[in-house]
């Protein structure tokens, strides 16, 4: 389904010059199991014939506009239903598992089963503190990780993407699953990738520089102004405009290196 948002704020020049994007997490608890974005880069390919796929201007143009999101811990779950007949995950690394149980609860889910898109496909859910910010009109599109081969089983299902403009609408992404085969196991390995975060500017010609921005009481307190609005509106789309009235002109600050 396309949207189409008309943004109040538009940058001063915004047909030149290098978009800037921040990267933050919106809870720095345990932050350091979790992977910083990255570009995503193919490697150990052969660079050195002028005809190779790795030298085409195409190819280094599309991948060029993602970022790179990777599992931050090992994940082997089943689909189970509880002695109450509803949905339910089993962590089938028990002790094993490197994630203690009550933490793991809080970061992974299975969605209701009356919000499920098929009947028959329940939705897993999981958490992550990722964030992306712009000070201009920036779209970002969460897709799988298609240009990533999976050299142990495939995933028994698809993910859930989504587009949203990081200008006025910053929340934290999360990786959501659609468990098409319930009868084969979901197995998520520490720095696998998740997904990508592919970016879409007002041209796309230009290019754009990510970097870990800072977590400003301004910006902590517009991103508390939208997080949690899912709650209470079924159409979060409509309070674009809203946010974007009552947005500061300026939230995105680089973090400097300590």
């Amino acid at each position: 389904m396309e949207f189409s948002i008309t943004h109040t704020r538009q940058p001063e020049d915004p047909k030149s010059g290098v978009a800037k994007i921040g990267w933050f997490f919106a809870d720095e608890t345990s932050s350091v199991v979790y992977f910083p974005p990255e570009r995503l880069r193919t490697v150990d390919m052969n660079r050195t014939h002028a005809k190779s796929a790795s030298r085409c201007p195409a190819v280094i143009g599309l991948e060029s506009r993602y970022m790179m999101v990777r599992c931050p811990f090992e994940v082997h779950l089943e689909f189970i239903r509880d002695d109450k007949g509803k949905p339910a995950l089993k962590n089938l690394m028990g002790s094993k598992s490197p994630v203690r149980s009550s933490k793991l609860n809080q970061l992974l889910s299975i969605t209701s089963e009356s919000e499920w898109r098929f009947a028959d496909r329940p939705t897993v859910q999981l958490k992550l503190p990722y964030m992306f910010i712009s000070d201009e009109p920036v779209y970002l599109s969460q897709v799988p990780p298609f240009f990533d081969y999976q050299d142990s089983e495939p995933f028994p299902g698809t993910l859930f993407g989504g587009r949203f403009p990081i200008d006025v609408w910053p929340r934290p992404l999360m990786w959501a699953f659609e468990w098409h085969n319930i009868k084969k196991p979901i197995r998520l390995k520490r720095g696998q990738p998740l997904f990508y975060c592919q970016f879409e500017l007002d041209n796309p010609e230009r290019q754009f520089q990510v970097f870990e921005a800072e977590r400003t009481p301004e910006l902590q307190e517009y991103c508390k102004m939208i997080t949690g609005a899912v709650n209470y509106v079924n159409q979060t789309f409509s309070l674009f405009k809203r946010a974007a009235e009552v947005r500061p002109s300026q939230l995105l600050v680089q973090k400097e290196k300590r």
